[in-house]
């Protein structure tokens, strides 16, 4: 077919430009546009002689305008809703609102040969658009500025009129998906009255919907698929779409103990899952479920960080090989701004999986509150437009045409490469949980879904109808599946406890969970020295033939003085130093954030450009010849929330990456905060999934306000527990280096959090010499070796940046009797460690915290309720509401009298 057989746009410019083709060459053009040009071409010449256009070539342009405005707009008119009446729009499809009149039913017009292939009435023509555009499956496509996938969709959508012709295979296929469906939440309704499960009920066809996809997807290349949902109609997923076992289930409704103690779990429609499964055409796909907790949404970033990860370890980053399925509610797709954070990544490099298939179980409703006080917009799936993507809006008694719609939008996906949206059209039978009356907010709504079928009872008399299934099957499908449901049942309640998923396979092979002795002390992570100036080597040397700017080349010899001349390397230099010694071990490093290339800083240039050209050069991917792991860095888009849930799933998909994502300031992982409370805190208490995700917060406070002051030391201790994570506030360049090698040379995986600082970046006395890097451990403490300890009358506990001004106050006062000792780690809480200090400054009167924070703030509280064998004072900044002042002037007369407390 030539390629203006569908064109990109039925607006007078693109039969313009099929004009000007025409012109030109008259068989550049399809068989029926030539003849609708030489009618054209006879009215042009009649108009030349007469001044008149003739009646029926204005009427053919007509109806290519109303052509348009069923491609446009013929969703706004569609059959889509199960429950209610559709609200209305203006104007109307009716033909008189195009200037078409009922006599022109029966008129022949050329313009049908751009969707029938050939001239044919008014009439037909508009039993074709009303088959195609509003029935039971609307679509939102004309927005899309790319010829090719406009042309995709239009002729998919004209093939059969956009109405499902299966076979009966397949037909038979979608009734047993969907008899388990409803049968499945028919029976935990009846056998748990009043149980929480947050049912499916009115959306069962999601069920036959994702069945489809993953055997249809699968024949089209794709091995995998990573699944994110919230609660509603998750168990009837995990049963049978992830064949998590009956009994499993059942067991969690049974209120079983977990066999682990140390386990606290989590309610069962909050449950990760996985599974390997053979699609009906052989096939071997792998489906995963990601756990999320109740916050909507925010499990959606995840997802697709595991995708990524999937698509770099396992696919060469094949697109077609890895797809993410996100299912969102409608009030929680139009109403959670992660939502619209996550669209905005879907092209960006860094965060490319190849398109997300996203559908929207959409209720009508949220919670309580009608779905138009939930949103502005028309539609619930309106944030499809940013990314320019397709929607489908799909009844959802019609099980066929959300099959169809489905299986279309994974042909699109594996197409392009772009995300796609099937809004889902249903309803809730109950309340938002099963305790709940939805009748108080909505009781005509749910007067009418009380005498409404579900989808097993209209799909069950389209078959019987059609002969494709007989009355006595249908039973016996049911009355089955039941049986095999009870036998289960029985099963769980022999149970003696709930199961627990391991998650210690795969690719976590050889990992292990921690145990107390691992925090008792840090592993050596020292480099020989050799490797070191090798990374360095690379980190100072001016490729040949390529030119940068002046002050980088500055900066390339300032690296290369610091290791060849002065041995006192910087924080900078140490970090990639870090980086470049762990990819020589054959460790990848996956490193977000917003400016992390350069670095807020400007201490990092991971990433340089050359002057003229913009061309980038990555120096840790060039240490060596040949093979060697990468350094794979991005400047991440303006967002938070999104993007560190992505990197959390990258690394919790990834044991054996060290996966980076960094605060532009700390205090700006106040966005995140789900992500850090709901998986990053508590991940493997509620699910047993282990991270080893390293966040970089600068902190320190340098007379720069409320907001760039503080990372919120004191959230993160208040979080800690059972050796949840790793909190570090570093003082010097090498155990900032240890630190970070440390998190992939342990076999358990535990998050990282560390306070990066700010001014340390370029102060004098915070270096490092090769030689600590090539040897040594990560110090949790690090006590005062330049105090003779039987003279020190008052112990100074501190952390952070502030070593450095208590160290020169002491210089200047030259006092001999007060020892300063760094916690570098402040948990896991190094209590033996901590011990031996108490021990050593026996003579001791006094022992002090020393902080720059208000004592609300900062580490004070989590050191005295943590440490309860001596009796601590504090020097710190008074109780405050705001982490810092904005005046640099009060910031330096509260910083003196912070230090001046601590050296009385």
């Amino acid at each position: 077919m030539d390629k203006y057989s569908y064109i990109s746009n039925a607006e007078l410019g693109s039969i313009d430009e099929l004009y000007q083709s025409y012109l030109k060459e008259e068989e550049s053009v399809d068989v029926s546009w030539q003849k609708f040009f030489e009618g054209f071409e006879f009215a042009r010449k009649d108009f030349e002689s007469n001044g008149k256009i003739p009646q029926a070539v204005s009427k053919e342009f007509k109806v290519v305008n109303l052509i348009n405005q069923y491609r446009s707009r013929g969703h706004l008119f569609t059959k889509t809703n199960p429950v209610r009446e559709r609200r209305k729009y203006s104007p109307t499809l009716a033909i008189e609102n195009y200037g078409l009149e009922q006599s022109d039913l029966d008129t022949v017009f050329q313009a049908a040969s751009e969707i029938l292939q050939k001239p044919c009435t008014l009439r037909e023509i508009i039993n074709m658009l009303e088959k195609t555009y509003c029935q039971s499956i609307g679509v939102e496509y004309m927005y899309i500025r790319s010829p090719d996938r406009l042309a995709w969709i239009r002729q998919r959508l004209d093939k059969n009129f956009n109405t499902p012709k299966f076979s009966d295979k397949l037909r038979r296929y979608i009734f047993t998906k969907l008899n388990h469906a409803v049968v499945f939440e028919n029976f935990l309704h009846t056998k748990y009255v009043g149980q929480k499960r947050f049912s499916l009920e009115g959306a069962e066809s999601l069920i036959p919907a994702i069945g489809s996809a993953i055997e249809s997807g699968a024949n089209l290349g794709i091995e995998q698929y990573v699944i994110g949902m919230a609660h509603r109609g998750r168990l009837n997923v995990l049963a049978n779409i992830l064949n998590k076992t009956y009994e499993e289930i059942f067991a969690e409704f049974e209120n079983k103990e977990y066999g682990d103690a140390l386990f606290n779990g989590d309610v069962k429609y909050h449950q990760g899952y996985s599974s390997n499964i053979v699609t009906d055409s052989g096939k071997h796909v792998h489906l995963s479920l990601a756990p999320n907790p109740s916050h909507l949404e925010a499990v959606d970033p995840v997802v697709l960080g595991v995708a990524k990860a999937k698509l770099d370890r396992d696919h060469n980053n094949d697109y077609n090989k890895v797809a993410p399925i996100l299912i969102h509610g409608d009030a929680s797709i139009s109403g959670q701004g992660i939502v619209y954070e996550l669209i905005q990544m879907a092209q960006v490099e860094a965060y490319g999986t190849g398109g997300t298939i996203h559908i929207v179980v959409n209720n009508q409703i949220g919670f309580t509150t009608n779905y138009y006080d939930g949103r502005s917009s028309t539609y619930c799936t309106d944030v499809a437009k940013v990314t320019l993507s397709p929607v489908f809006h799909v009844n959802g008694d019609d099980v066929e045409a959300v099959v169809y719609a489905t299986r279309m939008a994974v042909e699109f996906r594996q197409a392009f490469h772009k995300d796609v949206f099937i809004d889902l059209l249903c309803y809730r039978k109950y309340g938002h949980n099963e305790g709940d009356e939805p009748r108080f907010t909505q009781p005509l709504l749910y007067k009418a879904i009380s005498k409404h079928p579900n989808p097993r009872e209209i799909y069950v008399k389209k078959l019987m109808k059609e002969g494709i299934v007989g009355e006595e099957l249908a039973n016996e499908m049911e009355v089955r599946f039941k049986r095999l449901l009870e036998s289960r049942l029985s099963d769980a309640k022999e149970e003696k406890e709930a199961k627990v998923t391991s998650f210690m396979e795969g690719k976590w092979r050889g990992m292990r969970e921690s145990l107390a002795d691992d925090f008792l002390k840090s592993p050596e992570t020292g480099v020989p020295k050799a490797n070191l100036l090798l990374v360095a080597k690379a980190l100072y040397t001016v490729p040949k033939g390529k030119k940068f700017f002046r002050k980088m080349e500055k900066v390339f010899g300032d690296r290369e003085k610091m290791v060849l001349k002065t041995d006192k390397l910087d924080w900078g230099m140490c970090e990639l130093l870090a980086y470049g010694s762990l990819i020589l071990e054959d460790y990848t490093v996956r490193f977000t954030g917003q400016d992390v290339e350069r670095g807020t800083f400007s201490h990092r240039h991971a990433v340089v450009k050359l002057e003229d050209s913009e061309e980038e050069y990555v120096a840790l991917n060039n240490i060596k010849e040949g093979q060697q792991a990468k350094l794979n860095i991005y400047n991440s888009i303006l967002s938070e929330y999104a993007v560190l849930g992505f990197e959390f799933g990258y690394a919790m998909a990834s044991p054996r990456v060290l996966t980076i994502w960094e605060a532009q300031f700390g205090d700006f992982a106040n966005g995140a905060q789900i992500i850090i409370d709901q998986f990053i805190a508590a991940s493997e208490d509620k699910w047993k999934r282990m991270t080893g995700l390293v966040m970089l917060l600068p902190h320190g406070y340098e007379g720069m306000g409320a907001e760039h002051s503080s990372a919120r030391i004191e959230r993160f201790l208040n979080l800690c527990a059972e050796d949840n994570m790793q909190v570090v506030n570093c003082t010097t360049p090498a155990n900032f280096f240890h630190v970070m090698r440390r998190q992939l040379h342990r076999k358990i995986r535990k998050p990282l959090i560390v306070f990066t600082p700010k001014s340390l970046l370029r102060h004098p006395d915070c270096v490092s010499s090769v030689g600590e890097l090539a040897s040594g451990c990560f110090q949790e403490l690090i006590d005062d070796e330049t105090v003779k300890a039987d003279k020190v009358r008052k112990v100074v506990f501190c952390s952070g940046k502030i070593y450095y001004e208590l160290m020169e106050r002491r210089k200047e006062e030259k006092k001999d009797d007060i020892a300063i000792v760094r916690l570098e780690q402040m948990y896991p809480f190094p209590e033996v460690k901590f011990d031996k200090v108490i021990a050593k400054y026996s003579n001791a009167k006094e022992h002090m915290w020393v902080q720059e924070e208000p004592e609300n703030m900062g580490a004070w509280g989590f050191v005295l309720r943590t440490y309860r064998k001596v009796n601590f004072t504090l020097s710190a900044r008074t109780l405050s509401s705001a982490p810092a002042s904005g005046s640099h002037e009060r910031f330096k007369r509260r910083q003196a009298k912070v230090i001046d407390g601590a050296m009385k």
